[in-house]
């Protein structure tokens, strides 16, 4: 039962946050109160970061059986993996606009638009997998031990990963039109693969 309302947490928190994420519901917001537009990004994030720690917590709290446990030269890598990752999140920040990605730019220029204004442009990072966060929590999350409620909670994390990314995506080709659509035909989403990437001068005539 634990894992069952743990599964149903993690759905409820996905329902929220995908929905919110719309761009129907930042225009909505825009066109029923322009004074808070600004503000939407940050309130948004708030809100995800206080709805998803508690399910977090839960997910180490909650007893369950152990399923596996890493144990000797693979220990090892699982901690290497996780502290690869980490630093991956750390190292590609640096081509994220985190001021724009937190809130902060649109509350300080008073920017009510839902439909974000940044131009289309690939990072070296970005190259080799359109969502390297995703990517870095995805190792991040399977590095651990795992039990029962901790692998429902991976499980729930990696759905969410994959859906979540295609409805991001939907939204990117919105504002984006033919320019990401042809990006999305040249490079994975989620996982690198060697044979599918752009070359610099690929990404800088697509990016523009």
């Amino acid at each position: 039962m634990n894992a069952l309302w743990l599964a149903l947490a993690w759905l409820a928190f996905a329902v929220f946050h995908s929905a919110a994420a719309s761009l129907a519901a930042k225009r909505r917001v825009a066109q029923c109160w322009p004074a808070a537009a600004s503000w939407y990004r940050l309130a948004y994030n708030g809100v995800s970061l206080v709805a998803a720690l508690p399910i977090l917590y839960l997910s180490y709290a909650l007893d369950g059986p152990a399923l596996w446990q890493w144990t000797g030269g693979w220990r090892w890598l699982s901690h290497g993996l996780a502290i690869a990752a980490l630093a991956g999140f750390v190292i590609t920040s640096r081509w994220y606009d985190m001021d724009i990605f937190l809130g902060l730019r649109q509350i300080r220029e008073h920017d009510r638009q839902p439909d974000g204004h940044e131009h289309f442009r690939i990072s070296p990072v970005h190259r080799f997998v359109r969502h390297p966060w995703y990517f870095f929590g995805l190792v991040l999350i399977w590095s651990g031990d795992k039990t029962l409620p901790l692998l429902v909670s991976t499980a729930a994390i990696t759905v969410y990963f994959i859906v979540g990314s295609k409805l991001e995506e939907r939204k990117l080709v919105a504002i984006h039109g033919d320019a990401y659509r042809r990006y999305m035909e040249r490079v994975p989403g989620l996982v690198p693969l060697p044979w599918k990437r752009l070359s610099v001068e690929e990404a800088r005539r697509l990016g523009g």
